[in-house]
């Protein structure tokens, strides 16, 4: 018996998803466990899984096009078996089937007009799909698809100068790739040479508009409503990095000499590790704002930074101060594993009580994080930076300092509980040995 796939709810302020991605074209065979394709939520781009084995028969929603929760999506069957009949998905784009996967319809006409935005329950507005039609300048009418649209639109191509090989004329994604291609290849040789001749490889930069993904929506309303709801107030301490580096290739050093596939640890997992345990001593840092009421959480669930494809999730390592070090750092690095390849669940995104964010990888020196609300703080931290130091005995030495910066919210912590916290804090990170205990 055939099987309908219907649009999940991966979010729980999620309403409608865009079907990014297809995995699979129609008569792929599929089995339990397979990848069909990438659906983008208001919190980021998670992967389709598929639960049934059998052929894909249809596809219902192509892509680049919304569809609402529990909207049908594609139907997985026995080859040769009768597609059973859906209602058309009710998306901001008209359904397209094809033997490419879903990616440019051959035989269903396009509509002329375009839908207005549509608004998801957390009062998140997506803005329009682009409309399929377009016109020269003489007026007459350009028939292209969704995708076309989305492609041509990325890729600044003027879709009055391609030639559409669908029905009736209609410009579909073969034709931008054949059309992009035949451009690429009139380039001259000069022409690489000049846009190469001030860097060791061709760089480009263009003037477009690309459509504004849902959750780059969503980072933007949501910093907004905190940087403007939240009064911030921000603390930052410079730290001795040298023990932390050593008690970290120490322990790292250990882990290997007992375990035949160890776990390496990370600045980050002992910078984590040190904020649970900080945390149990001023509690004030682990609250949230409620309308009559201040909430202190019980456990210490701390959030973290993963820069993913247009933006960033936040995983959260839930009771991490029930947490060894070696638990922690492997629970992190599940959930990174998990956000880099798509797969994390909403719980595992939410629920977070505490986060720290960490730019030192990319060589920054300090900088100061927004609150990622119901938070009452967010820890950011700086790179390593080699400088002169001043030690024990008063000499100038060679040393590595890193910067600590602390961003509250001032309705919940004042200013001595912030700087006891990041002081003890500080304490832990320049003598690690005291985490031990």
């Amino acid at each position: 018996m055939a099987t309908i796939i219907e649009m999940p709810k991966l979010s729980d302020t999620m309403s409608v998803g865009t079907l990014v991605k297809w995995h699979k074209v129609v008569g792929d065979a599929v089995a339990n466990g397979d990848t069909l394709a990438e659906i983008e939520t208001d919190k980021a781009t998670m992967e389709l899984e598929n639960f049934d084995d059998g052929v894909l028969l249809k596809i219902f929603v192509s892509e680049g096009s919304e569809a609402p929760i529990g909207s049908p999506l594609a139907v997985i069957g026995e080859e040769g078996e009768e597609i059973p009949e859906v209602s058309a998905p009710p998306s901001d784009q008209p359904a397209e089937n094809s033997q490419e996967g879903g990616e440019d319809s051959q035989d269903e006409p396009t509509p002329e007009t375009t839908p207005a935005s549509s608004q998801d329950d957390a009062g998140i507005s997506a803005p329009p799909s682009p409309s399929p039609t377009t016109t020269k300048s003489d007026g007459e009418r350009i028939i292209a698809s969704p995708l076309a649209k989305k492609i041509a639109s990325e890729k600044n191509i003027d879709l009055s100068k391609v030639t559409g090989t669908g029905p009736s004329g209609r410009i579909v994604k073969r034709d931008l790739v054949d059309y992009d291609e035949s451009q690429s290849s009139s380039i001259s040789q000069e022409d690489v040479a000049r846009s190469s001749a001030f860097s060791g490889k061709p760089g480009r930069i263009e003037e477009k508009s690309v459509p504004l993904s849902k959750m780059r929506s969503v980072i933007a309303q949501r910093l907004t409503e905190s940087k403007s709801s939240i009064p911030h107030f921000y603390l930052q301490k410079e730290i001795n990095a040298l023990p932390l580096k050593s008690a970290r290739f120490r322990i790292n050093q250990r882990l290997a000499e007992h375990n035949d596939e160890p776990s390496k640890i990370s600045i980050n997992d002992l910078i984590l590790f040190a904020c649970a345990d900080a945390i149990k001593w001023f509690p004030g840092i682990n609250t949230s704002w409620n309308e009559n009421e201040i909430k202190f959480h019980g456990s210490v669930n701390l959030s973290f930074g993963v820069a993913v494809d247009d933006g960033l999730v936040t995983p959260v390592i839930k009771n991490a101060d029930s947490l060894n070090l070696e638990s922690l750092s492997i629970e992190a690095k599940t959930l990174i594993a998990k956000a880099r390849s798509k797969k994390l669940m909403p719980d595992e995104m939410t629920g977070s009580t505490f986060t720290v964010t960490n730019l030192g990888m990319f060589g920054i020196d300090f900088f100061s994080g927004i609150i990622n609300p119901p938070n009452a703080a967010i820890l950011s931290v700086g790179a390593s930076i080699p400088k002169p130091v001043v030690d024990q005995t008063g000499a100038i030495v060679a040393g590595e300092t890193l910067m600590l910066g602390l961003s509250c919210d001032h309705r919940l912590i004042d200013g001595a509980v912030a700087a006891g916290f990041l002081k003890l804090l500080a304490e832990n990170l320049e003598n690690p040995a005291s985490l031990l205990v």
